[in-house]
């Protein structure tokens, strides 16, 4: 059970109240929202509301006792093709294409990574996190595209979750952001669920913040910088894994992601991140495919 607390924004003015939660928090249908709001888990500034009130700027949506996530195995989706880098016994790396999510949000869902995985690998099924994310160690975002590690066994998975915890996997991306980044430098911010919005995080600085908000140590290495118009295009390696990390991490610095407005990024299009390779402690890299749907622009190079 968790407890959150939107503030809405100019995009969600004038909205109904329903509308707008089945929008902001991946885990509420519409209907769940309305039932919700009925039992009066949903309160607007404080006070009650109906599922028909519409929102304003400023208001702030409190949802308390909202139930986690229900859990259901992934659909197995073998018509998905699966780009496969790296197999062996225990576990497999894969390339996955921006546009396609790392799992399903709804049971029955196809066209994510999670469906094919299980499609091609069955053992898959219950291994992991949770039902609907086989054997996967780490999530990349549905505009993310690039290298993805899978684990074929519970005990694979175990170990090289350990290795991923202790920081002995690393992972390597290229992105495009805004403004002229000058590197190396090092951004070594915890990172926390944003209290007011769930689809994003923050880079908490103030220890009052850490402490209260529970955040979560993480670090962001920016390798090489290099201008690119209209900003700077960047080699940056991660040991952790939080969600956003890279995202949040370069927003605090005033770098958001080109095409990332969720973070303050210039937008349209999908932001601009590919995860380029990843390392298993002294092993060798393994280093995604590069073509024009799945790089970054289809400009970028590995350094």
């Amino acid at each position: 059970m968790s407890v959150a607390e939107l503030e809405m924004e100019e995009g969600d003015a004038g909205q109904r109240v329903d509308v707008v939660l089945a929008r902001r928090v991946p885990e509420l249908s519409r209907a769940r929202a309305k039932r919700l709001i009925e039992e009066g888990v949903v309160r607007v500034d404080g006070r009650r509301v109906k599922k028909s009130y519409t929102v304003s700027v400023g208001d702030r949506v409190t949802l308390g006792s909202l139930p986690g996530p229900v859990d259901f195995y992934a659909a197995p989706d073998p018509d998905l093709s699966l780009d496969v880098l790296v197999e062996n016994v225990g576990y497999v790396v894969v390339a996955k294409p921006a546009g396609v999510p790392s799992h399903p949000l709804k049971e029955g869902e196809v066209g994510t990574l999670a469906g094919a995985l299980v499609a091609h690998y069955p053992e898959m099924r219950d291994v992991g996190y949770s039902k609907r994310e086989p054997g996967i160690l780490h999530r990349l975002d549905n505009d993310t595209s690039g290298v993805m590690l899978a684990a074929r066994d519970q005990a694979t998975f175990d170990a090289l979750r350990q290795q991923l915890e202790a920081g002995e996997i690393e992972k390597r991306y290229l992105a495009r952001c805004q403004g002229i980044v000058r590197a190396p430098l090092i951004i070594d911010t915890p990172i926390a669920n944003d209290p007011r919005d769930s689809r994003r995080v923050r880079a908490c600085t103030d220890p009052r913040e850490i402490k209260r908000l529970r955040a979560q140590p993480a670090t962001t290495e920016v390798l090489t910088s290099t201008p690119a118009e209209p900003g700077s295009l960047i080699h940056v390696r991660a040991t952790t894994a939080r969600r956003h990390q890279i995202r949040a991490h370069l927003a605090s610095i005033g770098h958001p992601l080109l095409g990332d407005p969720l973070y303050g990024g210039p937008s349209p299009g999908r932001h601009l991140l590919h995860a380029v390779s990843v390392q298993l402690g002294t092993g060798p890299r393994i280093v995604s495919p590069w073509n024009d749907s799945q790089s970054v622009e289809g400009q970028v190079r590995d350094p």
